[in-house]
C-alpha cells in the first residue's frame, strides 16, 4: 500500500442520523438497561422504546424475557423482529444499570460489542444514539475496525462488519456536531491503529515519515522532515545514536497546525521506534514481534495533529516526532557509549534497550524551542508501566497540576490514565560516572518513574508538561473487547484530543 493509498483508506463504516426505520433496514439494535432489582421478573428497560406501538413494545419485551435478557453490561442477544417492524432481526445490547448506562464509555463499549456481533449483517439502525450520539458513533466506528492489508483470499474473513449504521436520534444541530466530531476522533484513532499494525518490514523510519507527510499535508498541516544527514549536522545525538545500528536511517517529522489568533500553543512528542530489538542489549526472542508497536506514541501524536487540523482547534499544535529503528550490528551504539543529545546534554548509554528516552529527549528539547505553553509526550516507554498499572491503564507523570489535569481528562474519555509520582530521591540514581546523565538506574525499582525523571531533565522549566506511558495500553495482545481491537488500540489519541480541546476552552 502506497502512502497515498494509506491516507485514503476507508477505516470505518458510514454512520449517520435517522429518525425512523426504513424498509431496507436489516437489523434494529436496542439498548437494554438492567432493572434496579436484579431479582425482578420484569424485563429490562428499553432505550428507544418509544419507537413502537404498544403491541410491538409488548412483543419485543416478551422476546427479551424469553431469551433471558437482563441488560447487564456486555450482554448481546438476538431474536427475530416482530412482523410489525420492517427489519428481520433485533439485537439487544446491555448497558448495565441506569447509572452505568449514562456513562459515555459504557455506550462506546456497547456499540463496539454490537457491531462485532453483526458481522455479515446488512444495514443497521441503532437506538444507542438516543443514549449519546458521539459515544455511540465512536463505539460503532472503532468496534468495526479491522486491519487486513496483508491477508490474501486464503485467510480473509468471509464476513464483514456492516458498512452502514444509522443512529436513531433527532437531527438537531447539536447531534450533527456531536456526530461529526466523533467521526473525526474515531478516524484519527483508526489511523494510529493502522500505523501500529503495519509491520516493520513495511513501516520503517523513512516510510513512516512519508506517511505522516501525506496524511498531514492532506489535513492541511505544515510538514517538515529532517533526514539522517540533517539530524547529524544539527546535533540530534539521541536519534542518531539509536538509529546507528540499522540500515534504515532515522527521521524527525514536524507537523504544525497554526491557529490564527490562538492564545495558547501545545507541543506533542511521540516515541517512534519502528522496531525495537533492544540493540546490543538485545531483548529475549519471546514476544519480540510485539515491538512492532514501539512507535505507538508517535502514531498517536501524528493522528492527534491530523485531528487538530480537521477540527480546526483554536490552539497552535506542533508535533515533533522522532523515528528510528533500534537494531544490533557492527555500527550500533554500545553499552558504555556517551552521546550528546540535541541541546548539549551528555548521556552515558548503560542499556541500549532504554532507547526511547534518548530519541524523546532530542525531540523534547526541539519542541521546547517553540516556547509552547504545554508539552505532552507519549511513548511505549517502560515495561514497568505494565508491572505497576497493567495493560489497560496508562501512567501519567509530569508537572503536578497539568499531570492531574491530563489524567482526569483521560479517565473522562475512557482511556483511564492514572497520575503517578516522580520521587526526587530517584534522580541521583541517574547520575553517570562519566557524563551528565545515565540513561537508566542501576536497579529495577520504579522504572516508569525514573524514565520520566530522565525526560524531565530536557523539559524547559516554564513549560507545563505531561508524560503518558502507554507501553501496555497502546497494543492489545489479547482478544477484542468493547470497541478495542486486537493489536494497535490508538491509545492515547482520544486523551490528547480532549486535552487540546480543554486547553482551548479553559486555557
Amino acid at each position: 500500500m502506497s502512502s497515498h493509498d494509506f491516507a485514503d483508506r476507508a477505516r470505518g463504516p458510514h454512520i449517520d442520523l435517522t429518525t425512523a426505520l426504513a424498509k431496507d433496514d436489516d437489523v434494529l439494535v436496542i439498548g437494554l438497561i438492567s432493572a434496579d432489582d436484579p431479582d425482578a421478573a420484569a424485563p429490562s428497560l428499553l432505550i428507544g422504546e418509544d419507537l413502537f406501538d404498544d403491541a410491538t413494545a409488548e412483543a419485543v419485551s416478551a422476546s427479551v424475557a424469553a431469551v433471558g435478557g437482563t441488560g447487564r453490561a456486555g450482554e448481546i442477544l438476538s431474536f427475530p423482529a416482530p412482523a410489525s417492524l420492517p427489519v428481520r432481526l433485533i439485537q439487544t445490547v446491555g448497558l448495565g444499570s441506569d447509572t452505568d448506562s449514562r456513562d459515555d464509555d459504557a455506550i462506546r463499549r456497547a456499540a463496539g460489542e454490537s457491531i462485532r456481533k453483526l458481522d455479515g449483517a446488512g444495514r443497521v439502525v441503532s437506538t444507542l444514539g438516543d443514549a449519546g450520539v458521539g459515544p455511540a458513533a465512536e463505539g460503532y466506528f472503532l468496534g468495526a475496525y479491522r486491519f487486513e492489508e496483508f491477508r490474501t483470499e486464503k485467510s480473509a474473513s468471509t464476513k464483514q462488519p456492516p458498512a452502514d449504521v444509522r443512529l436513531l436520534a433527532a437531527k438537531t444541530k447539536e447531534n450533527r456536531a456531536a456526530l461529526d466530531h466523533a467521526l473525526i476522533v474515531a478516524d484519527s484513532v483508526a489511523i494510529a491503529r493502522d500505523l501500529v499494525n503495519t509491520p516493520p518490514s513495511h513501516l520503517f523510519p523513512a516510510e513512516f515519515a512519508e506517511r505522516a507527510r501525506v496524511l498531514g499535508s492532506k489535513a492541511g498541516l505544515r510538514v517538515e522532515i529532517l533526514d539522517d544527514v540533517e539530524l547529524d549536522k544539527a546535533g540530534y545525538g539521541g536519534i542518531i545514536g539509536v538509529g546507528k545500528g540499522s540500515s534504515r536511517p532515522p527521521r524527525l517529522v514536524r507537523l504544525i497546525h497554526e491557529a490564527k489568533g490562538a492564545q495558547r500553543s501545545v507541543a506533542l512528542v511521540g516515541k517512534g521506534i519502528t522496531f525495537d530489538t533492544g540493540g546490543i542489549s538485545i531483548k529475549p526472542a519471546a514476544g519480540m514481534e510485539q515491538m512492532t508497536s514501539d512507535m505507538g506514541g508517535a502514531a498517536a501524536v501524528v493522528a492527534t495533529a491530523i485531528a487538530a487540523a480537521k477540527l480546526d482547534v483554536n490552539v497552535t499544535v506542533i508535533a515533533t516526532v522522532p523515528m528510528a529503528e533500534n537494531m544490533p550490528s557492527g555500527t550500533a551504539q554500545r553499552p558504555g557509549d556517551v552521546l550528546t543529545q540535541y541541546g548539549g546534554t551528555t548521556v552515558e548509554v548503560l542499556n541500549t534497550d532504554a532507547e526511547g528516552r534518548l530519541i524523546l529527549a532530542d525531540a523534547i528539547v526541539r519542541a521546547c524551542e517553540d516556547e509552547p505553553d504545554y508539552l505532552i509526550d507519549t511513548a511505549t516507554l517502560t515495561g514497568a508501566q505494565m508491572v505497576a498499572l497493567g495493560t489497560r491503564t496508562p501512567g501519567v507523570l509530569g508537572t503536578d497540576e497539568f499531570r492531574d489535569r491530563v489524567a482526569t481528562i483521560s479517565q473522562s474519555v475512557g482511556e483511564n490514565g492514572w497520575a503517578m509520582p516522580m520521587p526526587s530521591e530517584l534522580r541521583t540514581d541517574l547520575d553517570s560516572r562519566v557524563a551528565d546523565l545515565a540513561n537508566v538506574t542501576n536497579h529495577r525499582w520504579g522504572g516508569m518513574l525514573s524514565a520520566s525523571i530522565f525526560l524531565k531533565e530536557f523539559v524547559a522549566k516554564d513549560v507545563d508538561w505531561a508524560h503518558i506511558d502507554v507501553a501496555g495500553p497502546a497494543f492489545n495482545t489479547s482478544g477484542p473487547w468493547g470497541y478495542t481491537a486486537k493489536g494497535g488500540t490508538g491509545v492515547p489519541v482520544r486523551t490528547l484530543i480532549a486535552v487540546i480541546e480543554d486547553i482551548v476552552e479553559n486555557g
